[in-house]
């Protein structure tokens, strides 16, 4: 009889309770994750906003001290102390030219890192390493940069690489008109709408 009675007790299974519990705590745990993706996604994007501002007003308190662009300066090498070439220098022509992608530390764009790191508007070394010429990294892993009359703005903009797809449409409806060749964010000279599977080199208009 004890026999019987042991093997019915371990052929019992879970009540409709104890199933009840393992899915609300399976459902919370989801939650949190789904949650705390979330949570990290809107800090990014608002660490392109940030990041956005931030590189503006480093711009502009450059060009308020000097009276030139950085990148544009033609006397950079001789304002700030660290090791400078005169091939550092810019133009002086007004425009910072080069491309926000280029990787030439000759290019204006490559060189208006190192102008702001020697006037002390961003860290990071003033040397002749490629460090001092070095573009920050955006919160989604592509680079930034300066380019001018980048798809269909004209002046300078800054631009933030490798942005996906649906960060690029939450970006556009907080500060544009949600159109990738128009307004003053940008992401292309011809497309009129994003996919959210692609990702866009994403340009703001200074």
């Amino acid at each position: 009889m004890n026999i019987e009675r042991l093997s019915q007790r371990r052929q019992r299974g879970f009540t409709l309770v104890e199933i009840a519990i393992v899915l609300v705590i399976v459902g919370l745990l989801i939650g949190g994750v789904l949650k705390g993706r979330e949570m990290i996604t809107n800090a990014k994007i608002k660490r392109i906003e940030n990041d956005f501002a931030g590189v503006s007003a480093a711009l502009y308190a450059y060009q308020d001290r000097y009276g030139v662009l950085p990148g544009d300066d033609p006397a950079a090498s001789t304002r700030f102390p660290g090791t400078w070439r005169s091939s550092d220098n810019g133009n002086g022509n007004g425009n910072i030219n080069g491309g926000w992608s280029s990787r030439n530390n000759n290019a204006e764009s490559r060189k208006i890192w190192k102008h702001l790191r020697g006037a002390g508007l961003i860290s990071g070394p003033v040397d002749n390493t490629a460090a001092s010429y070095q573009q920050p990294t955006n919160a989604f892993g592509g680079l930034t940069g300066i380019d001018l009359d980048l798809y269909n703005m004209g002046g300078h903009n800054i631009v933030f690489g490798e942005i996906p797809g649906d960060i690029a449409v939450i970006l556009e409806s907080r500060g544009d008109d949600s159109v990738p060749n128009s307004g003053s964010i940008q992401a292309s000279a011809s497309a009129t709408s994003y996919d959210v599977d692609a990702r866009y080199d994403l340009a703001f208009r200074q």
